[in-house]
């Protein structure tokens, strides 16, 4: 938790970016898909400018600086009743998470392709379940610690962004309409992804490699949680990802609940 704040503390000012827009947000086939998977007009993306050098070691300052930025604060919403609010209360303390965030291709998902979960076709596996009565492998896979096949993506691979994001489109929101096949999760998220992190070439090996820093972050009140959503969910999330070059910090982040129908 960060909340106090030290003499020598290093101050950042924030300035939404209005303009900035992203392509999954204007793409109909992406839009048709989260609306699918019940999660079309609870997902967010909104992109804002900050003044200072920005270094991992200040992620808590940058957060806290962030939920508490008078350019900020409009800006927030939660959800209730399907209709977007601003926060009650002001925020005064945040939790953040420094979320691994390395990878550059699709590989990380190789192992899904043959580890049983799939058929051949790419149509995923269905099973029994005690609990849900339309189940799947692929759902295990990404939720049951106890299922075989749930560390087939291995587990540092597992908390990369890039795996993360894979997660929150399979499971989806309230009333999500689930795939039949793998293929509309994996071009998705490459879609997303490509979007929100930023990369860069090396001079001198042409390696490239991704530039931006992304924090898991909860903002809290006198009250306690109060961003995003008020109650802890998995599928509530909410992301700073952060490019120190051109200084811009994008705040993605999803409310569950029952997604619009109609686009």
């Amino acid at each position: 938790m960060a909340g106090e704040k030290c003499v020598f503390e290093q101050a950042f000012s924030f300035s939404p970016l209005p303009t900035k827009s992203f392509s999954f947000q204007q793409d109909k086939d992406t839009l048709t898909l989260l609306m699918k998977w019940s999660m079309l007009g609870r997902l967010s993306a909104q992109t804002y400018s900050f003044d200072s050098n920005f270094h991992p070691y200040s992620c808590e300052t940058f957060a806290l600086h962030f939920f508490k930025d008078p350019e900020v604060i409009p800006s927030l919403r939660n959800m209730k009743a399907r209709v977007w609010v601003p926060l009650d209360n002001p925020v005064v303390s945040v939790s953040v998470e420094l979320v691994p965030c390395t990878k550059i291709s699709m590989e990380l998902f190789d192992p899904i392709y043959s580890c049983g979960i799939l058929r051949p076709s790419g149509h995923v596996v269905k099973c029994i379940h005690d609990i849900y009565p339309d189940y799947d492998e692929l759902r295990q896979m990404l939720q049951e610690v106890d299922f075989e096949h749930y560390y087939a993506v291995g587990k540092m691979e597992r908390e990369e962004f890039l795996f993360c994001l894979f997660k929150h489109l399979c499971l989806g929101g309230e009333l999500c309409q689930y795939e039949d096949t793998i293929d509309p999760y994996i071009s998705t998220t490459k879609k997303i992804y490509k979007d929100l992190i930023s990369v860069q070439k090396d001079a001198e090996t042409k390696k490239i490699s991704v530039l931006s820093t992304v924090l898991k972050v909860s903002a809290y009140d006198e009250s306690g949680l109060c961003f995003p959503g008020t109650r802890e969910e998995d599928q509530t999330f909410a992301y700073l990802i952060v490019d120190p070059v051109k200084r811009n910090v994008t705040l993605f982040y999803h409310i569950y609940g029952v997604g619009n129908f109609t686009l």
